[in-house]
């Protein structure tokens, strides 16, 4: 497994965020590749995560989810990948002692390069369907509380996300369409 550290739009290393790229070996008949083996993943992030939760979901061209997160204690780390179709996705820094604070970054993730995205706790999570259907799966390392749930504003002028919305207008879910923007979002639920 080949990985790369990701940098935010401002050009600085973003610490924690690794796009994981698989070994694929194909021939005539298909591919095949390792998606996942902890050793490995523990290794390169030097540190062992256990993930406990898997999550799959399923959009149409132009559903923009996010950004989300569970503030602390119930923080959660996530591998993302998207097996069918394409995804921008996104990650936002939103640890106030880190040095690339309300930075951003974003990627292609798609049934064709099948790279990973870890985003480990501290991180906003968004993304936006680029292709006609596209589904998503990812692990979580610790489990969903409702409670712990929180959203910044996914075209907050603060962050400034480059979607690459093409004359695509997004489809939001109601929560994601009212979600606070980040400098008005509840300082408790940041990470220090």
């Amino acid at each position: 497994m080949q990985f790369e550290f990701l940098k935010s739009e401002e050009g600085k290393t973003i610490e924690g965020l690794l796009l994981l790229k698989p070994e694929i070996y194909k021939d005539p008949r298909g591919f095949f590749m390792e998606s996942w083996n902890a050793k490995e993943f523990n290794k390169v992030v030097k540190k062992d995560v256990l993930f406990i939760q898997d999550n799959h979901s399923n959009s149409v061209k132009g559903v923009l989810r996010g950004l989300h997160y569970q503030s602390n204690p119930f923080s959660q780390g996530k591998l993302i990948r998207c097996i069918k179709g394409k995804i921008f996705d996104v990650a936002v820094d939103i640890r106030e002692s880190s040095n690339t604070f309300g930075q951003w970054v974003g990627v292609i993730l798609d049934s064709i390069n099948n790279y990973q995205l870890w985003i480990p706790e501290g991180f906003a999570h968004g993304f936006l369907t680029l292709s006609k259907n596209a589904d998503v799966a990812y692990k979580t390392n610790q489990y969903w509380m409702k409670k712990y749930e929180a959203s910044i504003r996914w075209n907050d002028p603060n962050i400034a996300i480059k979607w690459p919305l093409e004359n695509l207008k997004p489809l939001l879910s109601e929560k994601d369409s009212k979600a606070p923007l980040f400098y008005s979002i509840d300082k408790d639920s940041l990470f220090r």
